[in-house]
């Protein structure tokens, strides 16, 4: 079970309302861990993800699969104004590249 919380995609940040690290999971939004030391707050969210997930698994709830293992096609669609999408067709066309690669650009 620990290695399968290892695939989790962490972060520490600082929460300038509660002046300390805050540690997050990206699979897990509702749960979070503060200390003082950036380090805790790692190793914090960490056993509390640890400690959720053995909590699911006992009580036979779906486990959240980790974003490093899902599979990405690298499509999604984006609803935008009918005006930006003008503007971006006008941009693409005067680059001379296409629309998708324009908006692909702009998003890396």
């Amino acid at each position: 079970m620990a290695k399968d919380i290892d695939r989790y995609t962490y972060r520490v940040t600082w929460s300038e309302g509660d002046q300390e690290h805050v540690g997050l999971c990206a699979e897990f939004p509702s749960l979070s861990w503060l200390e003082k030391n950036p380090e805790k707050a790692l190793t914090g969210i960490r056993k509390l993800v640890k400690s959720c997930v053995k909590d699911m698994a006992t009580n036979k709830e779906a486990v959240p699969e980790a974003i490093s293992a899902r599979n990405f096609s690298g499509k999604f669609m984006v609803r935008v104004p009918p005006e930006t999408h003008r503007m971006l067709a006008i941009q693409a066309a005067e680059s001379g590249v296409s629309l998708n690669r324009l908006i692909a650009s702009k998003l890396s």
